[in-house]
């Protein structure tokens, strides 16, 4: 006798899969959140965070706890509707785009012909997340920050996109999937490295990280975009930006570092993801280092280096390797 009500087996596979992913994006902020304290605390000769559990390490769910409990408050003329959405609007589309991210060979969610177009477009919703942010906030710093995030999101992406057509001209793919079979050999950043570390510095603007924190300059805007914002939608826009983090890390991973490859582990089933999740916090390491190693540049030294420097740089090296493909 059939079950009545049983889920398809797609749709389940959906619903399990987008409650493992909500799990980790807040397991990930809570880790990546005491990294950054612990490790900046250790560049700058002190202990970090103490306190709250051995080594601090419950320091993460004691702020969790914290903005929960603090009031959340809506500024006077202000839409009420768009200020409640802006924080899901930064988070969500973060999450959405896991589904095509192939942790190892038989990890993926949802591996798709046109993966790599599918994570551009997703990343797109970020943009418009801080400007609606800053916008309706009505709040000056924070108007301030929504538009220098914008002109450096327009700014950052075009070496970015360069520099990931590079890896698609040498794979004539856009799978995520395809891409990191096409490294079985070599790793696209021994055939690439310009393409990658151009990628990565736009990366750091994309994100809003040191030395391109400039959307949320504390010493001038506050806190910038999310200025207005308390209590549990701060922390969506928290957990957004170290999402973001790890999702640009994990990109950078599957194009130009071999993706789940690696020397087999004892762990088979699981050494792929393994590998993977160590190539990703290796490359977040150096996001945090650079953060606590250099100092914050000017807006308009920002914008120069782009246009000047990374973006000539990315459209020369996309024509040599056009070239060199084509021959």
């Amino acid at each position: 006798m059939e079950t009545v009500g049983t889920l398809p087996p797609q749709l389940l596979r959906m619903i399990l899969s987008a409650v493992v992913v909500i799990a980790f994006v807040f397991m990930n902020g809570l880790l990546l959140g005491y990294l950054e304290r612990k490790l900046a605390g250790r560049f700058q000769l002190r202990p970090g965070p103490m306190e709250v559990g051995p080594q601090g390490m419950l320091q993460m769910v004691a702020d969790a706890v914290k903005l929960i409990g603090k009031q959340f408050i809506i500024p006077r003329q202000s839409s009420t509707t768009l200020f409640r959405l802006a924080p899901f609007l930064a988070f969500v589309p973060v999450g959405v785009s896991f589904i095509v991210i192939p942790l190892s060979s038989k990890l993926q969610v949802l591996d798709l012909d046109m993966g790599l177009i599918f994570i551009i477009a997703v990343m797109a919703f970020n943009m418009v997340a801080t400007l609606v942010a800053g916008w309706v906030s009505n709040n000056k710093y924070a108007l301030f920050g929504a538009v220098r995030s914008v002109a450096q999101g327009v700014a950052y992406e075009i070496p970015m996109l360069l520099s990931l057509v590079t890896v698609v001209l040498l794979t004539h793919s856009f799978s995520m999937r395809a891409m990191v079979l096409s490294q079985s050999h070599i790793w696209h950043v021994f055939m690439q490295p310009v393409a990658f570390v151009i990628y990565f510095i736009a990366g750091l603007a994309e994100t809003h990280r040191a030395p391109f924190d400039l959307p949320e300059a504390e010493s001038e805007l506050t806190a910038g975009f999310h200025t207005e914002f308390s209590g549990i939608c701060f922390s969506f826009f928290f957990l957004a930006e170290y999402t973001n983090m790890f999702f640009v890390c994990s990109i950078a991973v599957t194009l130009f570092l071999g993706g789940w490859s690696g020397p087999p582990l004892p762990w088979m089933e699981y050494s792929g993801a393994i590998w993977f999740m160590l190539k990703v916090y290796v490359l977040l390491f150096i996001m945090i280092w650079i953060r606590w190693t250099f100092p914050r540049v000017r807006f308009d030294q920002l914008l120069n280096f782009c246009w000047k420097y990374l973006t000539p740089i990315a459209l020369l090296n996309l024509l040599i390797t056009a070239l060199v493909v084509k021959l």
